[in-house]
């Protein structure tokens, strides 16, 4: 038995509009939009029975990769603590993307919220990288080849 692709990457998020709107102007497309509910949904993820929550469901164009805005509601998202953990905390760390203009990705996001987390960092001649901080606090990483 073998994988077959990884499909989605789950993100929680507490304004799922910004979120889309954030994404978005990264370069991804709206691939769609929906409630989820009922009992299965919730004791899939261990919620119980009375979850709901809205789904957005971005995709890369013409390239394989999905990312899940979820938006809870029933029950309500949990804060972690601290609210704006850094880069070693466990668990989900930070999704990558290959970008063609770092500064021009990052010119984008700012009026979506985005942050640097660090700087803008050269690594030999491959590549430039940065970590930020987009809605909800989720951690990107943007990469740029250089050569």
């Amino acid at each position: 038995m073998t994988i077959q692709r990884m499909d989605n990457v789950g993100i929680v998020v507490d304004d799922i509009d910004a979120a889309v709107d954030f994404f978005t102007e990264l370069g991804m497309e709206l691939e769609g939009r929906m409630p989820i509910e009922g009992s299965w949904a919730g004791n899939v993820v261990g919620l119980g029975g009375d979850m709901r929550c809205e789904i957005a469901m971005m995709r890369i164009p013409d390239a394989p990769g999905r990312i899940e805005l979820a938006k809870y509601h029933t029950p309500k998202a949990i804060t972690p603590e601290p609210e704006i953990t850094p880069a070693n905390t466990l668990g989900l760390h930070r999704v990558m993307f290959a970008v063609d203009d770092i500064e021009d990705t990052l010119a984008r996001l700012r009026p979506h919220g985005a942050e640097l987390v660090g700087e803008v960092t050269r690594y030999e001649d491959s590549y430039l990288l940065c970590y930020l901080r987009g809605p909800s606090g989720i951690i990107l990483a943007l990469a740029e080849q250089l050569s």
